[in-house]
């Protein structure tokens, strides 16, 4: 454990415009390869699209966003009501092309999964614990009356796409490519039920810090009006209809210079739940707490690797509701998601007052996000088999 602690306190881990899909620009824009030279490609070995020697120019790794950058390739797989998922390839990155009368579009029948891929300094690609997000797009087609890939599908899907895509993975720690699974229901229906055909789609885009602060602590403000999630409904699953409830709050919040919005329970608007698109954890003393996943919070993949990780350096972990006033005696708080990582938080605002969390060297974030962000790169061993080779 010493050890442990001592090799994640020495680490260090150390925006592009868009482009439609068979552009070319100059002048330090991105050149991608024309559509028309891709044709046939869903019926080739991903490893022969492209090759590592193929660059991207105007691509600044330095000063990747958390953008859509397209990337060559997405991947797609249909099947009916009743059915399941077979077969499907890969295809230029284009629009998707959806009935106005479809499932997603008119009732909000979609689920969505955020992963990254990483390349670690040997140069290999890694894939972080795909099997807990294929599990949780099954609970979550579940929930939504979907049929889901298997497992197997969904991973070896994510791999195919990555492989594809392998020229757009960042460098050693400038960033990770970000794998964005979809199930939608693509089929066209005027009444309320099930669509009649979904579509499991996979793209892609490299990204960097998902906050505009970068590294710097963010300013949370706490919402006690509005809620993301209600007992009974969709928060703990990663369905489409969680996300456009956030808008209104964290769009008022972001005027008034905070970088994102904090959840309270809705029942007794007492207790934290989530931030917009992350968990929150408070440290005090040597525990580290969460709030409990009880049906309004996401389990998220980066969330549960966190607690493993604190219990496995030696810090007690607490899984349980936190109620709000608990904040202004947390010695520190930070975020945590596939997206923004292990994110520090600086303060917090709620009802006008606001706390302030005072820097710590080394910090419990510091720590934890040098442990996980070792472990995706290969600088910290993973003693677990979180990690997923991409084979080339």
């Amino acid at each position: 454990m010493v050890a442990l602690r001592a090799l994640i306190r020495s680490s260090t881990a150390a925006a592009a415009a868009p482009v439609p899909f068979g552009a070319s620009k100059s002048s330090g824009s991105f050149k991608i390869r024309p559509a028309a030279s891709l044709a046939g490609a869903s019926s080739r070995d991903p490893s022969e699209l492209y090759s590592d020697e193929e660059s991207i120019e105007g691509v600044n790794w330095d000063k990747l966003g958390f953008s859509l950058t397209p990337t060559d390739y997405m991947y797609t797989m249909k099947c009916g009501k009743d059915e399941t998922f077979e077969r499907g390839g890969l295809a230029p990155f284009r629009n998707v092309g959806l009935s106005p009368a479809s499932g997603v579009l008119n009732y909000g029948q979609g689920i969505f999964e955020g992963m990254k891929a990483q390349r670690r300094k040997d140069g290999r690609i890694v894939l972080f614990r795909p099997d807990l997000n294929a599990k949780r797009m099954q609970l979550g087609a579940e929930r939504m009356c979907m049929p889901s890939p298997s497992a197997q599908q969904f991973i070896q899907a994510v791999k195919d796409t990555t492989l594809a895509n392998k020229r757009w993975v960042p460098p050693f720690g400038k960033g990770s490519l970000y794998m964005r699974p979809m199930l939608l229901g693509s089929g066209a229906m005027l009444g309320v039920g099930p669509a009649p055909e979904y579509t499991y789609l996979i793209y892609a885009s490299p990204v960097g810090n998902y906050y505009k602060e970068g590294s710097a602590p963010l300013k949370l403000y706490v919402e006690d009006e509005l809620h993301r999630a209600y007992q009974g409904g969709t928060g703990a699953v990663k369905s489409i209809t969680n996300y456009g409830p956030v808008l209104r709050a964290m769009t008022e919040a972001k005027k008034r210079g905070f970088s994102d919005v904090l959840y309270l329970d809705p029942v007794h608007k007492r207790n934290i739940e989530e931030v917009s698109a992350s968990n929150i954890f408070v440290i005090k003393g040597d525990t580290v707490s969460t709030p409990a996943t009880s049906g309004t919070i996401l389990d998220g993949v980066t969330r549960r690797s966190v607690l493993e990780i604190a219990r496995d350096i030696g810090y007690k972990v607490e899984e349980r509701a936190i109620p709000v006033d608990e904040l202004s005696d947390a010695d520190e708080v930070f975020c945590t998601g596939t997206a923004v990582g292990v994110a520090p938080v600086g303060s917090i605002t709620y009802k006008n007052n606001r706390i302030e969390y005072e820097a710590r060297n080394p910090s419990v974030a510091g720590q934890l996000q040098a442990a996980l962000v070792g472990i995706q790169t290969g600088l910290v061993v993973d003693k677990n088999g979180w990690t997923v080779k991409i084979e080339e």
